[in-house]
């Protein structure tokens, strides 16, 4: 941040002085006319600006800021001076060296820089220093602006710091798949060397902080990653920086790591990397790597949920099994029933099998292994009528159906042909509509006769208490928030498909609003 203090920032009078500009495409120079948004109207045909310490930004959109203009050039170094055009859409950037506005210059030339979500357009100017008017007042204020420490309210201030954090914040949105810390440590270090991630879930959404070791990684990872997708049609990155320039690590397990530390210890509770696993990230990759057409290319998403159950999913191991293994569950009250509903949130479960030697555990085969990878990273370690369940990948391929003739007590159930599946349809919203167990649940297929008092008493008497509730203005669906997370579960397994009569059946997920 030091060195800011002495930017100057001026605006043009008049337009006739520093409007020649080179365009990137045809090499050429042109001189602006004063139509706006730098339109080539006139052209002088002379040899590509060299290399100039003074940087020429076109296409700026109407509403941009001195101070996003300064946070372009601020990741490659001091920003001594800014000229904007507002009448043209442009702007002069001087930086404080050559060697700076050639890496700016190079850099923007692979990665297009956005102000605002717009495109804009960057190049060597013929000027070798810009001459402003300082006097100017408005100038001057914003001169103020950027260099004196304001309070930490101010955009300005918010901008330039931001852009010199080598931490970004990731938003995953529609994680119909588990991404993990692996996989974005994957994604993340094509742009520069990842030291740290931590991995967390805030407003029941995964997100993770990250930093790179160099800021200008930072806003280059940004820069290409923000609005992409992981997977085909989900998993959306939404990157922004961080106000923090360095992440605290205390552990490496599967939340946290610190990629500079192998030494620190994993946490209570914690499953440890296991070596074998980090060896087969850092030193062959490419088994991991599975193109995704419109996709990032990462892990495939397979591999990528195999990461998250702390495994690698190599061929012939538990890894590609769709089969899971579901113990301390409370044998008094689990069905074969109350099982397919919770777990059919996270995929198409097609058997159950409550093992009959062993009650509090059974096998859930759902319609793949990525179903198999999201049901697990979202249900292990949850509550369900009061115990906490474990869920891992079993070695079974299948769950075998009892022989014909042989009475196995109801405890197996195929449910294969079941009207219930959420993800029959390809593309199905529900893909994009999958969250972890939360306290608060989304309500759907509401009948126009039911009111708010109805709900409230049937999800009472499904033994919890509720907190608040929230009609959508359609009134065909709600948000209904329960005490815990537990009571919600609870509720999800008891009134998904109630038949509110009519034969019209509710639809109970879980939400990631809170009311």
């Amino acid at each position: 941040m030091d060195g800011i203090s002495d930017v100057a920032v001026g605006v043009k009078r008049g337009s006739e002085e520093l409007s020649m500009y080179n365009s990137p495409n045809s090499g050429m120079s042109s001189i602006s006319d004063g139509a706006s948004n730098g339109s080539d109207s006139k052209k002088l045909r002379v040899e590509e600006a060299p290399p100039s310490r003074v940087i020429h930004i076109r296409k700026l959109p109407n509403e941009a800021s001195e101070a996003e203009v300064i946070a372009l050039g601020l990741p490659f170094g001091k920003v001594t001076n800014i000229l904007t055009l507002k009448g043209k859409n442009q702007a002069f950037l001087e930086m404080g060296t050559e060697e700076a506005a050639i890496t700016m210059v190079n850099y923007y030339t692979t990665v297009t820089p956005h102000i605002r979500n717009v495109p804009v357009f960057i190049q060597y100017s013929n000027h070798k220093e810009l001459k402003t008017d300082a006097s100017n007042q408005r100038t001057q204020a914003v001169l103020q602006a950027v260099s004196a420490v304001q309070s930490p309210s101010s955009d300005v201030q918010e901008i330039l710091a931001a852009a010199c954090s080598p931490v970004l914040r990731i938003i995953i949105d529609n994680m119909f798949y588990p991404v993990t810390l692996d996989v974005l440590q994957q994604i993340f270090s094509k742009f520069g060397t990842v030291m740290k991630i931590i991995t967390f879930t805030k407003n029941n959404q995964f997100q993770a902080l990250l930093q790179f070791s160099d800021p200008v990684n930072a806003q280059q990872a940004k820069l290409a990653l923000d609005g992409q997708n992981i997977y085909n049609s989900c998993c959306t990155l939404r990157i922004d920086f961080s106000k923090l320039v360095n992440l605290n690590v205390k552990y490496n397990n599967d939340k946290s790591r610190d990629y500079t530390r192998p030494e620190l210890p994993a946490g209570d509770g914690q499953p440890s990397l296991d070596p074998t696993v980090a060896a087969a990230f850092s030193k062959d990759s490419n088994s991991l790597l599975g193109k995704i057409p419109g996709a990032l290319n990462p892990l495939s998403a397979a591999a990528a949920a195999a990461a998250a159950a702390g495994r690698v999913a190599l061929a012939g191991q538990a890894g590609s099994s769709g089969v899971l293994l579901v113990s301390n569950l409370n044998e008094e009250m689990v069905t074969p029933q109350s099982l397919f509903t919770l777990f059919g949130v996270y995929g198409d479960v097609q058997r159950v099998k409550i093992l009959y030697n062993k009650k509090d555990s059974a096998l859930i085969q759902m319609s793949d292994s990525n179903q198999a990878q999201l049901a697990m990273s979202h249900l292990n370690g949850q509550k369900m009528y009061g115990k906490i369940i474990r869920v891992t990948l079993s070695k079974h391929q299948t769950v075998a159906l009892p022989r014909d003739g042989l009475d196995d007590q109801g405890l197996t159930k195929d449910y294969a042909n079941s009207p219930l599946h959420r993800f029959k349809k390809p593309g199905s919203k529900n893909f994009q509509n999958i969250f972890p167990p939360s306290a608060t649940l989304h309500l759907s297929n509401i009948p126009q006769d039911v009111t708010e008092d109805d709900l409230r008493l049937l999800f009472s008497n499904a033994g919890g208490t509720v907190k608040a509730f929230k009609f959508f203005q359609d009134r065909k669906m709600a948000l209904i928030q329960m005490s815990t997370v537990e009571e919600a579960i609870q509720a999800l397994i008891d009134l998904h498909n109630y038949n509110m009569g009519g034969n019209q059946h509710l639809r109970v997920s879980f939400s990631k609003s809170t009311i």
